[in-house]
């Protein structure tokens, strides 16, 4: 049946992307390739899916090794999200490139983290969704928000000196994603589902996604806001 063409194609490429990571990664060095570049939690990400589909305990290990290291090297002294930037990214041997920084990256991370914690039911992983996504809100290197409260969309990037004022379709679908994703993850807490760590320290989802203005998505975000703002 097609569902057991989907699962010979899902352990194919599975099997491929572990290959490329135990290929390339070294102790100091647990990647898939000699360069990371954007969207990178898009890779651990699959291998923690694939590995509980397919349950194989290795492979979810593989994929929290790989999210844990972008969360350590993205990571600054202060313990905000300092992203790779796009100029130069981040090759083996080298210094990672700070500037500029994406928000694609800020949300791969918070969908990554928050699947983690899905698959192990660590709480560790709920920390670091929510630092995921408090760089939208300003914990960054520019101690600047990202997301525009007034017109409910996202800027396109941070450099050294300022934040751009584009407010591009990638940028805005990264953060509004990542809202609904933290706003899923406040709700399962709420309800009992997904114990919430006493011990995090979680900044409101409803102080993110308050809008003083329009927001893109009106219907969907509209429902966040009047489900948050009500706790």
């Amino acid at each position: 049946g097609g569902d057991s063409e989907v699962r010979r194609y899902r352990e194919h490429l599975t099997n491929k992307l572990v290959g490329q990571f135990e290929n390339n990664m070294k102790d100091d060095w647990p990647w898939c390739e000699d360069t990371v570049t954007y969207a990178n939690a898009k890779l651990p990400h699959a291998l923690l899916m694939s590995g509980k589909w397919m349950q194989r305990g290795d492979i979810i290990d593989t994929g929290k090794k790989a999210l844990q290291w972008l969360l350590d090297i993205q990571t600054n002294d202060d313990g905000m999200l300092s992203l790779i930037g796009t100029n130069g990214w981040y090759m083996r041997g080298q210094s990672k490139a700070q500037f500029d920084q994406q928000p694609i990256e800020a949300h791969a991370l918070v969908d990554a983290c928050i699947e983690a914690y899905h698959v192990t039911r660590e709480k560790h992983w709920i920390e670091q969704a929510h630092k995921a996504f408090n760089w939208f809100l300003g914990d960054n290197d520019l101690r600047t928000p990202l997301y525009d409260f007034t017109t409910g969309g996202c800027r396109d990037g941070m450099h050294s000196d300022r934040v751009n004022q584009n407010q591009g379709s990638e940028s805005t679908l990264a953060y509004l994603l990542s809202v609904l994703l933290m706003h899923d993850l406040q709700m399962e807490q709420t309800l009992g589902e997904l114990p919430a760590d006493k011990n995090t320290e979680q900044r409101p989802v409803s102080k993110a996604i308050k809008p003083s203005g329009p927001v893109v998505g009106a219907k969907v975000s509209k429902h966040v806001v009047s489900n948050s703002i009500s706790k």
